[in-house]
């Protein structure tokens, strides 16, 4: 993943920043409490989730009745859809995550994500929202929102977001690159070039 960003971001500084953003997806466990008979086929499909095995791991979800499903079931069948390129699919998931739990941030996260993705940054900002309003310290949430206001040419609100975000976890060499890229739209090329030297050596500490 982190090269695959990496890419991304030295894309966007010269050409495009469309794709800017995280994929980053959940396992976090929901409030929701299961019957203990759907509480063990979840930890079953759970432990094949994490082992890869998708295909036993999305029919195990599926055998879950829908009123048994926690938020994290209907996020785990998400992300596997997504991940198969059925976006509207993956997207009825992530919403169902929401109706059954509506504090479970993760999936507005994931749903920002596809909304980002899919060139709609505008329903991605909606979502990235209501993330921090739930979990106002989640760096990657601020970043993304960041990347959905520069796909706008939203500049300062995107500046806003890039610091808030390098401010919660400045280890993130991509957080400094894209906030570099901003202030070089803004014509500030001195702090531009202080992002982009910060940039530079995180990822020559990861060599």
């Amino acid at each position: 993943m982190r090269k695959i960003l990496c890419a991304i971001c030295l894309i966007l500084l010269s050409t495009n920043y469309s794709n800017a953003f995280s994929f980053e997806k959940t396992k976090e466990q929901p409030k929701i409490v299961q019957s203990e008979q759907f509480q063990n086929i979840s930890n079953q499909a759970n432990v094949l989730y994490a082992e890869n095995d998708i295909k036993n791991a999305f029919n195990l979800f599926l055998s879950i009745p829908e009123d048994e499903r926690t938020a994290q079931n209907w996020l785990l069948l998400g992300n596997i859809l997504q991940d198969q390129g059925k976006i509207d699919e993956a997207i009825f998931m992530y919403n169902k995550s929401i109706q059954t739990d509506e504090t479970f941030y993760k999936a507005y996260y994931n749903l920002g994500n596809i909304y980002l993705q899919d060139g709609r940054p505008n329903m991605a900002i909606e979502q990235y929202k209501k993330v921090i309003k739930l979990k106002p310290e989640y760096a990657y949430a601020h970043y993304n929102l960041g990347c959905a206001y520069i796909k706008l040419g939203k500049y300062g609100k995107a500046k806003y977001e890039l610091l808030t975000a390098i401010d919660l976890k400045n280890t993130v060499a991509d957080f400094h690159y894209n906030l570099a890229y901003v202030y070089k739209q803004q014509n500030k090329e001195k702090q531009a070039k202080i992002y982009l030297d910060y940039y530079n050596k995180l990822i020559e500490n990861e060599l």
